[in-house]
């Protein structure tokens, strides 16, 4: 409601309409002391959020009310970044490593952990665990993944710059290595599968996006688009021609891009806006026609000087139209 204000000017009343601020666009806000969720996955059928936590590497699952309970944690759990459903339904897998954020980090596993974990959602069970890091030396932050048609698994290394799958059976393997990929710091992060047989991933420090086909990994192709999107993160794909991208580190948005080529290219239709609010966004889910996105607030992490945050907010993007 618009608040009206009154001025008197030499005994003549002026009504006015006072400026208000922006709202941020819906929010579902939940209680985590601590938690720092990056990773979001919406479960149709019990319909809650599962999100991971970067900070204690606990897997919560939110109602649309706001409540906020443990699914699965345990103590070899460091950080957890990306979370997807399973095409079954009735699984939950989740990137585990120590990347950056953990509160129980130790000189073992910091940015040596690599797994792939998975939760049998109707009793929070670990189902199974796979190692990854075995697979090639050097430092290690599994940070997201995807399914592909027949359940194999793609997994992004941000430090080690490669594309991990596991097969439906839990046999872990290099997919995909390219020069590419290559960058100091997080680099390859948010990934989609797309149903006509190929991957798209993001480079967070280089703010491009790949296209690698399934059939064929060697065929790393730079998706060619007209700006870059240094901190891009999450993925997420509406339809075979709609990319969502989540993008921080200081821009804090969400833009949503289109291809008319089958992603050889492809274009900003939309974008939200900066009176959105967003703090920090990591990854988004899809929940009917409508795209949540999990404010991460890992800026808050970076500050030595900050009272642990304790409340954390899913938020919807709403997009405003990019003219050409």
């Amino acid at each position: 409601m618009k608040k009206i204000t009154y001025v008197i000017l030499g005994g003549i009343c002026i009504a006015g309409v006072a400026a208000t601020k922006p709202e941020p666009t819906p929010r579902i806000e939940f209680e985590a002391l601590e938690s720092y969720p990056e990773g979001i996955a919406f479960d149709k059928a019990a319909n809650v959020y599962y999100v991971s936590s970067a900070r204690l590497g606990n897997i919560g699952k939110v109602t649309p009310q706001g409540t906020y309970s443990v699914l699965y944690g345990e103590n070899t759990l460091k950080s957890t970044y990306g979370l997807k459903i399973h095409p079954d339904g009735k699984r939950l897998f989740a990137c585990v490593g120590d990347a950056n954020y953990s509160k129980y980090t130790s000189p073992a596993t910091r940015t040596k952990m690599a797994r792939l974990i998975s939760i049998e959602l109707s009793s929070g069970k670990k189902l199974s665990d796979v190692d990854l890091s075995t697979l090639l030396p050097g430092k290690h932050f599994p940070n997201d993944l995807a399914f592909d048609l027949l359940n194999n698994a793609y997994i992004t290394d941000s430090f080690a710059g490669v594309i991990y799958k596991v097969s439906a059976d839990g046999k872990a393997s290099v997919f995909c290595r390219d020069e590419t990929f290559k960058t100091e710091g997080v680099g390859l992060n948010g990934i989609v599968f797309h149903p006509d047989g190929f991957l798209i991933v993001d480079n967070s420090a280089k703010g491009q996006l790949f296209k690698v086909d399934i059939k064929n990994p060697k065929s790393v192709a730079r998706i060619d688009i007209d700006q870059f999107f240094l901190g891009a993160d999450g993925l997420l794909l509406s339809d075979k021609n709609t990319l969502n991208m989540v993008v921080n580190g200081g821009s804090d948005k969400i833009y949503q891009l289109s291809s008319t080529d089958g992603w050889k290219s492809a274009k900003v239709a939309g974008s939200t806006l900066a009176t959105d609010r967003f703090t920090y966004p990591s990854t988004a889910t899809q929940n009917g026609n409508d795209i949540w996105v999990m404010n991460a607030q890992f800026n808050q992490l970076l500050d030595s000087n900050q009272v642990p945050v304790k409340k954390f907010a899913i938020q919807k993007a709403v997009y405003k139209p990019v003219k050409p």
